[in-house]
């Protein structure tokens, strides 16, 4: 199942999309949710699947996707999770006891086709594609071996990155997580039945050339490892979102780097989840 959030004749809902169009939950479920993110932190998306029978409330030429969770409780990001992205940091450093994390607001991401926007303080924007894990269910110290209890879906994402401003402090990533409109989430979320327990493959693509290409069958810390260590700290609940590293090959890591430049665009292709794609602009 592939949940959506969209707009369609000046009206804002969210739904299921589907091969014949897209199912309106929001009508469907007579105004309950105002929003998919509310249905989610419910931990009420198996209703979904109770008023989906009969032919689609729309065509899929007649919505707009915007991001699936317009708004989220939490926002965790791993960082250098696969082995050759530590590798490119070339500081000598073993490979990491703990997974690296980094938190992101709802303003940050916009949803497919939309751009990702450069700010005028820096031309340094760079992709990061990257799986998105959605919490479904409340959990604290989650055992690794049941972390799938705790996932309803998956979604995904591009980490867009202001490469200066996260090298302000000597820990400072935050601020160049953060600008506005620099990263994107999407098209929808799939729920975790369709997706299986089988290794996914990332690929990022700039202007249809291949820059990042890897499977979470290489993760250093695996999704497993990643609900264990982030539950044992805070409590997870429906509606967190966890983006669980990016393979190497960001454009900071070329020489000379290769930063997103007006006019580009970015695809993040997820095997058995879909292509995330976003053009680049400058803020106006």
């Amino acid at each position: 199942m592939k949940l959506v959030t969209y707009t369609a004749g000046g009206r804002s809902s969210f739904g299921i999309w589907r091969q014949d169009g897209v199912v309106d939950l929001k009508a469907r479920l007579e105004g309950k949710y105002d929003a998919l993110h509310e249905l989610v932190a419910a931990g009420d998306v198996a209703t979904a699947v109770t008023v989906t029978s009969g032919p689609a409330d729309l065509a899929h030429r007649d919505v707009v996707l915007d991001k699936p969770l317009l708004d989220f409780g939490k926002c965790f990001c791993i960082g250098v999770n696969y082995p050759e992205r530590n590798a490119e940091y070339k500081d000598g450093s073993d490979l990491p006891r703990y997974p690296s994390l980094f938190i992101r607001f709802p303003e940050s991401f916009v949803g497919p086709d939309a751009p990702l926007v450069r700010p005028p303080e820096s031309v340094q924007l760079d992709y990061e594609g990257e799986i998105v894990l959605v919490i479904g269910k409340e959990g604290r110290r989650i055992p690794a071996a049941r972390w799938a209890e705790h996932v309803m879906g998956y979604t995904i994402g591009n980490e867009g990155t202001i490469r200066d401003w996260v090298r302000h402090g000597k820990f400072n990533v935050t601020p160049g997580k953060n600008w506005d409109r620099t990263g994107s989430l999407g098209p929808w979320i799939v729920t975790a039945d369709e997706v299986g327990d089988r290794p996914m493959t990332v690929v990022t693509r700039v202007n249809g050339a291949e820059r990042q290409r890897d499977t979470t069958d290489r993760l250093m810390f695996p999704f497993g490892r990643i609900l264990e260590y982030v539950s044992t700290f805070c409590t997870l609940k429906p509606g967190d979102i966890i983006f669980t590293g990016t393979p190497n090959g960001a454009g900071a890591r070329f020489d000379p780097p290769r930063f997103l430049v007006p006019g580009d665009t970015v695809e993040v292709e997820v095997e058995g989840i879909g292509i995330l794609r976003n053009g680049v602009a400058d803020e106006a």
